[in-house]
């Protein structure tokens, strides 16, 4: 009769297992914890800026990465810089049009709202931040006449549907949402802050290079598919794109301007930020960090604006 091969010892297989949950291994996942804890108290410590009270109010807000950027946005730079408490529910990438259709993104503001009521706090205003996703990356490129077309560049309907019709109606319609929420929960309409966006060049620099969470480009790809090449083909026409980026948000600066002082719709407050980042070529890599987000002193930059704006409302 043959012998039954040898099973391995248990003891092979036991000593990794129990390898992974030794004392050693879970004193040094709390040492790690530990220090990873006081490297980021020591970083807010170093921030003179940084308030022990928000001293100027509270904001609550819903947007996009402008609101929700890694490591620095205009949130975070309006709590540590200037005083004010920020509760938010923003989140990179989100379209105007998501903001304004999705009941489970508007069930998130809700549930803000109650808190913030349960606490006894009035905002002292709400920032609204979109419309960027809805006119960049893939759906940039259906704004552009191809380039052997000999057409203007912007196809005029197409750019008066999306940002005339499609984007205000949904930018009106969070408006109309949020003031809803606020009439409710606080009792009182609570001012409201929309913005544009500057100039963007489409350079074709993503985040981190295209990598990670935010990968893009989101402008130069359209540019590219549409023919709008410089001379070697080596790239696209940046000057000529670039003007062409000015033409459509001056079109989405002005089609927000027509919405404060509306009935309804007359504590609407609209920031414009087109002359605080620069697109002077070649200069604008000190606004822009990528295609479509500033650098830190950029961002820092449109915070101003914002407590400008924001201080001029009476305290709740």
């Amino acid at each position: 009769m043959a012998k039954t091969a040898r099973r391995p010892h248990a003891r092979s297989g036991g000593k990794a297992r129990r390898g992974a949950g030794t004392p050693k291994s879970v004193s040094a996942a709390i040492a790690l914890g530990r220090k990873q804890a006081q490297t980021v108290i020591e970083l807010r410590k170093k921030n003179a800026h940084i308030k022990a009270a928000p001293i100027n109010g509270l904001l609550v807000a819903e947007g996009d990465s402008w609101f929700d950027y890694p490591f620095y946005d205009v949130l975070e730079i309006l709590e540590d810089n200037y005083g004010f408490r920020v509760e938010s529910v923003a989140h990179r990438g989100d379209t105007a049009e998501e903001m304004a259709y999705d009941t489970t993104q508007l069930a998130k503001l809700a549930r803000m709202f109650e808190r913030v009521a349960q606490d006894g706090k009035v905002p002292r205003a709400i920032l609204l931040s979109g419309g960027g996703n809805d006119i960049a990356g893939n759906e940039f490129v259906v704004l552009l006449n191809h380039a052997a077309s000999g057409l203007d560049v912007l196809n005029n309907n197409v750019v008066t549907g999306i940002i005339d019709e499609r984007l205000r109606f949904a930018l009106v319609s969070v408006i109309s949402a949020v003031t809803a929420l606020s009439d409710h929960y606080f009792h009182k309409t609570v001012p409201v802050v929309i913005h544009g966006y500057g100039y963007p060049v489409p350079d074709g620099r993503g985040y981190l290079g295209g990598f990670w969470i935010l990968p893009g480009p989101w402008l130069e790809p359209g540019f590219r598919q549409k023919g709008y090449l410089n001379a070697s083909g080596t790239g696209v026409d940046l000057p000529k794109c670039t003007g062409v980026l000015e033409g459509l948000i001056d079109r989405f600066n002005t089609m927000l301007q027509t919405i404060p002082g509306q009935t309804g719709l007359r504590h609407v407050t609209y920031l414009n930020l087109r002359p605080v980042l620069s697109n002077a070529l070649p200069g604008y890599k000190a606004s822009w960090e990528n295609e479509l987000h500033p650098t830190k002193p950029g961002f820092e930059a449109v915070a101003q604006e914002f407590r400008k704006v924001i201080l001029t409302f009476p305290k709740p």
